[in-house]
C-alpha cells in the first residue's frame, strides 16, 4: 500500500460539505470566527512586507507579550471594531499596549506611540 493512497482524513466531499463556499458556511455557523472585511490602506508605506512580519513573529519579546490574555483581548477588540482607528487611539491609553506596540515598532526604529502622540499634538494646534 502506498502512503499517498491512504488519506489521513476523510475527503471533504465524503463529509457532506461541498468544497465551494466552505469557509463562508463555517464562519456563518460559528459566530466566534472573525468576519473577513476588506483591508484598505491610504499609504502603502504602512503595509508590512513578509520579512518584516517574520521579524515580528520571531521576536521572543513579542511572543512573550502575547501571552498576556488582556493584551490579546485588546488587540482582538481593535481588529473587530467597526472603527478600528478609534479603538486603536483608546488602546494607546493602556500602558501594556503602548509597550507592546513600541516593541513592534522598535524592530523598524519607529515607535508607534510617538507617531500617534505627534499626530494628536498636530491636530490640537
Amino acid at each position: 500500500m502506498n502512503y499517498a493512497e491512504t488519506p489521513c482524513a476523510k475527503p471533504v466531499s465524503s463529509l457532506g460539505i461541498s468544497s465551494r463556499n466552505t469557509d463562508t458556511r463555517i464562519q456563518a455557523a460559528d459566530p466566534e470566527l472573525p468576519q473577513e472585511r476588506p483591508l484598505t490602506v491610504d499609504d502603502t508605506n504602512e503595509v508590512l512586507l513578509k520579512p518584516q512580519l517574520e521579524s515580528i513573529a520571531s521576536s521572543s519579546e513579542i511572543c512573550n507579550a502575547l501571552k498576556d490574555e488582556s493584551l490579546r483581548k485588546l488587540i482582538c477588540a481593535i481588529d473587530d471594531a467597526s472603527d478600528p482607528d478609534s479603538e486603536l487611539e483608546k488602546a494607546m491609553g493602556v500602558e501594556a499596549f503602548c509597550i507592546f506596540t513600541d516593541k513592534i515598532q522598535l524592530i523598524f526604529n519607529t515607535p508607534l506611540s510617538s507617531r500617534l502622540k505627534g499626530s494628536v499634538d498636530r491636530e490640537s494646534k
